[in-house]
């Protein structure tokens, strides 16, 4: 079936921060005057705890820090105080393309309908976005935990597809995470293209494509 429309995810798709996350958070230590209690590591692999509908990344980093600092018997204003040098440090525009994102994000505006599903909310999906340059490009945005539930859900994508027009079944989504992007994309009967980053794992949920880089994408795999 002949394909219409391409959705993209937005982080560890179409970009990356220039800065590692990781120099974010020993910078905020530092302007807060604190030996670090916690890496950068542990505030990724516990970030869903603190996620909440219709909240932005400032927020969420704000409850999961406080945590943090409890957890290890400081005051919680410690790590409310951690959060907001983080948010000063952190550049939200100082993003770039993925190998291959940007021809494979031109490629598809002149082939396809265009849009993002992203689960990051407005106000920093936005920055990055105009970071890239790209922000007006794209027809339609739709932010997971604001404009409808978080991905898996397939509600983000039957928000997309409505909005430009397009059937499910003439569609493609591009992502990186199996959780989020694969499942939901199966979820909303959306063709799901994985970007694995050439893995050893088998996927679960399995995608209908699977590729290692965003080079790829501009070979439109869905076409063979």
């Amino acid at each position: 079936m002949t394909i219409e429309a391409v959705l993209f995810d937005l982080d560890d798709t179409l970009c990356e921060y220039c800065r590692p996350s990781s120099d974010v958070l020993s910078a905020a230590f530092e302007r807060v005057g604190v030996e670090p209690f916690f890496e950068v590591t542990d505030y990724q692999r516990r970030f869903g705890e603190f996620v909440e509908p219709g909240d932005d990344i400032r927020g969420v980093r704000r409850r999961c820090f406080s945590t943090f600092a409890e957890e290890s018997e400081r005051d919680p204003d410690v790590g409310r105080a951690i959060a907001e040098a983080y948010a000063t440090e952190r550049d939200q525009t100082n993003v770039r393309f993925l190998p291959g994102a940007e021809t494979a994000f031109e490629r598809m505006i002149e082939r396809y309908r265009v849009g993002i599903v992203t689960n990051g909310d407005p106000w920093m999906q936005s920055q990055k976005l105009a970071g890239l340059g790209v922000d007006g490009r794209v027809e339609t945005v739709v932010h997971g935990g604001h404009d409808a539930p978080y991905k898996p859900d397939p509600e983000p994508f039957d928000v997309a597809l409505e909005q430009l027009g397009v059937d499910a079944s003439r569609s493609v989504h591009v992502g990186n995470s199996l959780e989020s992007d694969v499942a939901g994309a199966n979820n909303a009967g959306v063709r799901s293209v994985w970007l694995d980053g050439n893995s050893d794992i088998d996927p679960d949920p399995i995608p209908d494509y699977r590729i290692e880089s965003m080079h790829e994408v501009a070979e439109e795999p869905w076409r063979v």
